[in-house]
């Protein structure tokens, strides 16, 4: 049976025009209500990169997080925002990131991830590290930014639930498996596997392209992605983006590992990558390696304890004052 990618042309992020968008591209797949059911812990997994540059378009915007939470609620789940940033608290990249007032007025808790190990079934990686609150949630909606990246060629689906890996961890995966991009883009893909989004809804109203994940520029896609494959969703924007999945190393491991469906397997409802094609997406101008070595592993971990340590409790108590 095919699989269906749902997409849609949307050009704002004015809460009415967002809600008629989302409302539309998941239509066809059923609604909220055919992945949340009343009672349904549901994580939030957004993209909060960072917060240090709220004008680049690098993580996902508020005003979707709130849509697609009001929509949870009206189909009777109890959401909830999560993730484990590389450096700082999911509290604290929130924060800067706009999204404590909208959180606020829907009651929406922001929880840190907490890493457990989960078994596998590919030998590669017999365990993998992830978080119990995503691995534990009734449902994972996922909720990427469309970005080009440094190391991995471009962000999607796959790479945000990245995410879903403690914070420290992210580090030490860089260092073990960051030698080789095809080991590295398989952990991301057998993480994605194990998290098992029910579903992803991309956010590509405005992207970020060039010297992503968070040092490029944005740029206006006007596109708004859903599926309940994560996989397939990936497959399909970088398609629209005219990149071949050959060079995404999520996207070609997954093809490579049989979890990516073929493309005549893949059903557009609305509109197809053909529709919304874009022709000069801008990739990195230079790949940088995705291995990190020791010296480095110990700066990031140092950086983030910081970060979530000191510099956000300073932040807050002088915010107090």
């Amino acid at each position: 049976m095919a699989v269906s990618v749902s997409l849609v042309r949307a050009q704002s992020y004015r809460l009415s025009e967002l809600t008629r968008s989302l409302t539309q591209v998941l239509d066809p797949l059923g609604g909220m209500a055919a992945f949340v059911k009343p009672g349904d812990r549901v994580l939030l997994k957004p993209n909060l990169l960072t917060g240090a540059r709220p004008t680049k378009a690098c993580t996902t915007r508020p005003e979707l997080v709130y849509a697609v939470a009001q929509q949870v609620l009206a189909a009777g789940g109890r959401p909830f925002l999560g993730d484990s940033p590389a450096f700082g608290s999911a509290h604290g990249v929130a924060k800067a990131n706009g999204l404590l007032p909208l959180a606020e007025e829907l009651n929406l808790p922001i929880v840190e991830l907490h890493g457990h190990r989960y078994p596998t079934d590919n030998p590669e990686f017999d365990h993998l590290r992830l978080s119990k609150e995503a691995m534990e949630a009734d449902v994972v909606i996922n909720l990427p930014k469309v970005k080009s990246h440094v190391q991995l060629t471009l962000t999607l689906g796959v790479k945000n639930l990245f995410g879903c890996v403690p914070g420290k961890m992210k580090a030490w995966w860089h260092m073990e498996a960051g030698k080789d991009v095809q080991r590295f883009g398989t952990m991301l893909v057998e993480t994605a596997r194990l998290i098992d989004p029910a579903l992803t809804i991309v956010d590509g109203i405005v992207g970020h392209e060039g010297n992503g994940p968070s040092s490029g520029e944005p740029r206006d896609l006007g596109v708004l992605g859903a599926s309940g494959h994560v996989f397939a969703l990936d497959r399909a924007m970088v398609t629209l983006l005219g990149v071949d999945p050959l060079v995404v190393p999520t996207v070609a491991q997954s093809m490579r590992l049989g979890v990516c469906p073929a493309w005549d397997e893949i059903a557009f409802p609305l509109l197809a990558p053909e529709d919304l094609r874009v022709a000069d997406w801008q990739l990195p101008a230079e790949l940088m390696p995705i291995d990190f070595g020791m010296p480095r592993v110990v700066k990031s971990t140092f950086k983030h304890l910081y970060i979530r340590f000191i510099q956000e409790p300073v932040a807050t108590y002088a915010g107090r004052i």
